[in-house]
């Protein structure tokens, strides 16, 4: 296999979560390794500053103002994916959100509104996303966001977790259904990412976070958005034709699970 198994030139992939962060980055990269990347959010201000980023660069994208939580939303963009470019290749639901609160203080609201965007949402995603590439005989793969939370107890984290774990078990069991219609199907499970998404603290404490993230991980550093990117541009292409159902850890060494 060369590097050309990298090579997503005249492929299609939608990218939600695409205005920051990891969603950008990934956007950004398939859009570097030749696909026509969709890209998907709620901030359209991000998401227009993502696909400008794109067409800058070189590369070709569209935009998609998108809640993920509303099924018929998912829907309806992915069947204009389809009907634009005539498939769907690569999926990437990587939209989320960040809730903490310790187990005892957690509300009924608070679970649910993660649970709609980190697990719903991905759900509508996946399901949306097979449902095309079955209709269209295409053999695509699709890449989930998990989290490092789901290989150990993190305080206040209990919805996040809940939610990733629910996406860990979603991909498996998903892999298992299509890998008959050539689809792959994995997650990628993060550690500590430097992200809009993390950066909760004032300058001070921030940093004093992500010292102690930097220290527990054997490579002494935290992650950046790009080193997700390439994870899931790795699951995304060919260079993974052989993976499904499994989980990718991109953490620095934190976890090493079985």
């Amino acid at each position: 296999m060369s590097i050309q198994a990298y090579d997503l030139t005249g492929r299609a992939a939608l990218v939600t979560g695409a205005a920051s962060g990891i969603g950008r980055a990934t956007a950004l990269l398939l859009a570097q390794a030749g696909a026509t990347v969709h890209c998907a959010d709620l901030d359209e201000k991000g998401l227009r500053e993502t696909t400008e980023r794109i067409e800058a660069q070189g590369g070709s994208s569209t935009a998609h103002p998108l809640d993920v939580t509303d099924r018929a939303q998912v829907a309806a963009t992915i069947g204009e994916v389809v009907r634009t470019g005539g498939r769907l290749d690569v999926m990437a639901t990587i939209a989320g959100i960040m809730h903490s609160s310790p187990v005892l203080e957690t509300a009924d609201a608070d679970l649910d509104r993660v649970l709609a965007v980190n697990f719903k949402g991905v759900l509508h995603g996946c399901q949306e996303a097979a449902r095309a590439m079955i209709a269209t005989n295409t053999p695509g793969s699709i890449v989930t966001m998990a989290s490092g939370a789901v290989d150990t107890g993190t305080p206040g984290l209990l919805c996040y977790s809940v939610a990733k774990a629910a996406v860990v078990q979603l991909t498996r069991t998903l892999a298992s259904e299509v890998g008959r219609h050539g689809i792959r199907v994995n997650a990628v499970a993060p550690g500590w990412i430097r992200t809009p998404m993390t950066d909760r603290h004032d300058a001070q404490a921030q940093h004093r976070v992500e010292a102690a993230m930097a220290r527990a991980s054997p490579l002494g550093r935290v992650g950046e958005a790009e080193d997700i990117a390439h994870a899931v541009l790795h699951l995304a292409s060919d260079a993974s034709s052989f993976t499904t159902g499994q989980i990718l850890r991109p953490n620095g060494g934190v976890a090493m699970p079985w």
